[in-house]
């Protein structure tokens, strides 16, 4: 394999590692402070135990998320000099202010947080909480700001083969950062909606202390019913402008070979990418033109025409991302969509109607649904870094052209392998930590699960 392709799979495994732990923090961290806010009004110490319970988890996914993000910046410089030279006066600024802002708020509050039981006021404690929670998601905020530019860039001009921002102001106000910023922080509160559920009800089955997990169960049904609505709402929008500012995404996901007004949407299509046709297809007329324009007219371009406008536009080359993974990702971060909503809505029935999930199949499986944001997260993110390639600043710089030059494959085969293994291990650590402490009855050692698991 060449530098390029050993570099674009370094970066894309530490990158969906990295993202398997980030949604969870994000919604984790609100879903605690929720939580600790309601005993801090209402007085019910069973709240104040719900904080702890569910704090420890977060604790234990926030460490093992800071361990694998830390890599991620450093293969800029590593595997992507030419990258890090062209955009650095840009890219620079968003996650240095994610990092000296948004992460030392986030990491000095959770340390009040830890070890400020019954040392602060019961509403100070609740506060730092709050503050963790705000960290967490303003740092998505910084990072999806310089991953918007990479999608839509704005705000530069180009001097000496460098991109130079020129308007700190429009890279805040790039309109793709208000939809992708709101559709990763509400994908993070459905995934922390589920795992608090999935957990609630692993425990409600086996009746172990049942007045704590069914209110953690109520409140998960409500904040995730809540959330995973207005992802599919926000995720809609996101659609809408990928068909203006990303047209060959949009082709690709929907495999439309040739331009068509009004546009079918693909049911189910297996395409010849070689020849850019179909082989069989199954589309429902004008639905999406009915999706990217509400209306049913509207024109869709296709791969086809998009390949022969951008040689014209930028020069010969490929310019056509894999059709193949752009549709499948697309479709099953849809279905488990779809499918998370179904099963939210007939966890808030249980809720409005006092239904006892104990000796139900409902809540014998849910848990089992806790890897359903999982694998949404994890084939969206694949779904918008793929299918901007071929280029890794749309429309400005290919990836291509972005690698370090001196590199050699054994070079990055090496640490393709070392970080694989070492992510691979901290992923079971991760998991074997948070299974551990999730099938633990709260009543058993409570107090001391924090410090057990900061320790570990």
């Amino acid at each position: 394999m060449s530098v390029l392709t050993l570099s674009q799979w370094q970066f894309a495994i530490t990158s969906v590692y990295h993202f398997f732990f980030v949604p969870l923090t994000l919604g984790l961290s609100v879903l605690t402070a929720i939580m600790e806010t309601i005993y801090v009004r209402s007085g019910q110490e069973v709240y104040k135990r719900m904080a702890k319970f569910w704090g420890t988890l977060f604790v234990i996914n926030f460490a093992m998320g800071v361990v694998t993000g830390i890599v991620q910046e450093f293969q800029f410089g590593m595997n992507w000099s030419e990258y890090s030279r062209f955009v650095g006066d840009i890219f620079g600024a968003p996650l240095a202010i994610e990092a000296l802002l948004a992460f030392f708020l986030e990491s000095t509050f959770l340390g009040l947080w830890l070890f400020g039981w019954n040392k602060l006021s019961k509403g100070l404690h609740a506060f730092t909480m709050w503050m963790v929670a705000l960290g967490s998601n303003i740092s998505a905020l910084w990072i999806l700001i310089a991953n918007s530019f990479m999608q839509h860039p704005v705000g530069y001009t180009l001097e000496g083969g460098r991109a130079v921002m020129t308007n700190f102001g429009a890279l805040l106000t790039n309109p793709y950062v208000w939809t992708q910023f709101p559709h990763t922080v509400l994908s993070g509160f459905t995934t922390a909606a589920f795992f608090v559920a999935g957990i609630s009800a692993y425990h409600l089955f086996r009746k172990h202390e049942e007045d704590l997990f069914r209110r953690s169960f109520n409140l998960a049904a409500v904040f995730g019913i809540i959330s995973i609505f207005l992802v599919i709402l926000v995720g809609h929008s996101q659609a809408q402008r990928m068909v203006r500012v990303q047209p060959m995404k949009m082709a690709a996901v929907e495999a439309l070979w040739e331009t068509e007004n009004p546009a079918s949407f693909s049911l189910f299509t297996i395409g010849d990418e070689k020849n850019l046709k179909d082989r069989f297809a199954l589309r429902i007329p004008y639905l999406l033109s009915i999706l990217a324009y509400n209306q049913p007219t509207g024109e869709v371009k296709g791969i086809r025409n998009l390949q022969a406008e951008y040689e014209q536009l930028y020069g010969p080359g490929y310019y056509v991302p894999s059709v193949f993974t752009a549709y499948w990702t697309f479709r099953i971060m849809v279905g488990s969509g779809f499918l998370m909503f179904a099963l939210m809505a007939v966890a808030l029935w249980f809720v409005l109607k006092n239904k006892p999930l104990a000796g139900t199949r409902f809540g014998k499986w849910l848990p089992f649904a806790i890897a359903l944001p999982y694998l949404a997260n994890s084939t969206g993110w694949i779904l918008t870094e793929m299918g901007r390639q071929p280029w890794v600043v749309y429309g400005v710089m290919k990836t291509e052209q972005a690698f370090s030059p001196n590199l050699t494959p054994g070079m990055v085969l090496t640490t393709l392998i070392l970080f694989t293994i070492v992510y691979g291990v901290l992923m079971a650590a991760d998991i074997y930590l948070l299974a551990k402490y999730a099938r633990k009855v709260p009543a058993e050692g409570e107090e001391q699960a924090l410090q057990e698991a900061y320790a570990e």
